[in-house]
């Protein structure tokens, strides 16, 4: 396995984003990892090895990047005011940007074959890989979003607004207890999706709350957090990223 952390410039700064792929020359198929609101940590570089190690070229930007280095020892309160600070004031067009900075350097880049990419969010960036597909329809061919939250809101740059414009095969999967997702985002959400024909897949997994992909929390759900990434690698291979 090859890793390394990349210097990318963006007009906000200089966006520190990990890369991890096989041992070889490649060139690999890419996934763009985002992060969850708690911010870079090893428990992230530890999921990017796991799909690196299926054969993909990973890329994990630290979204936190334009608020100086963000990271948390403990988890807490104090901590929790802090990445909710930052999220709220992290737009989906700050990330879009961040977006296409990564998928210029994949143009460049020998190891990777990025004509198409997959997107993969947890929480927070939810709402970001749905945007992704949206703003960069001929670039994503699969999103996967893990209790994502903010995908659908009041707000005029609302993820599920830009389903008119996503070719990509879209997979959501949702807890079935998640104080962070209001009850008429799901169904607002489907609608969407079905009204403009996008291939997707809607997920709720009973017996779960918000997490419950992540070993470290007591919100862990083995059978439902293997069986999701079951479910992105499958689809990684329906559409030719493999």
């Amino acid at each position: 396995m090859q890793e390394r952390h990349l210097n990318l410039k963006t007009s906000q700064g200089m966006m520190d984003t990990f890369v991890v792929h096989p041992d070889g020359e490649g060139p690999f198929p890419v996934v763009l990892f985002y992060m969850d609101a708690p911010a870079i940590r090893d428990e992230l570089y530890d999921m990017a090895r796991r799909i690196a190690d299926r054969g993909f070229y990973v890329m994990l930007p630290d979204l936190f990047y334009r608020f100086g280095v963000i990271r948390f020892p403990v988890r807490g309160p104090k901590a929790s005011a802090i990445w909710r600070a930052a999220m709220a004031n992290m737009s989906n067009a700050d990330v879009m940007e961040d977006t296409e900075v990564m998928l210029k350097h994949l143009d460049d880049e020998p190891a990777a074959h990025g004509d198409k990419v997959a997107c993969i969010g947890f929480c927070m960036s939810g709402r970001l890989v749905m945007s992704a597909a949206g703003h960069f329809p001929d670039r994503v061919a699969l999103i996967s979003s893990m209790y994502g939250v903010g995908i659908v809101t009041a707000e005029d740059d609302s993820s599920h607004l830009v389903a008119d414009r996503i070719k990509a095969k879209c997979h959501f999967a949702f807890a079935e207890t998640d104080g962070n997702v209001q009850s008429y985002v799901i169904p607002t959400l489907r609608a969407a999706l079905e009204e403009h024909g996008v291939d997707h897949q809607i997920e709720i997994w009973p017996g779960t709350t918000h997490g419950f992909s992540f070993a470290s929390r007591d919100d862990y759900h083995h059978e439902a957090s293997e069986a999701c990434w079951n479910t992105f690698f499958s689809l990684c291979d329906e559409v030719g990223l493999k």
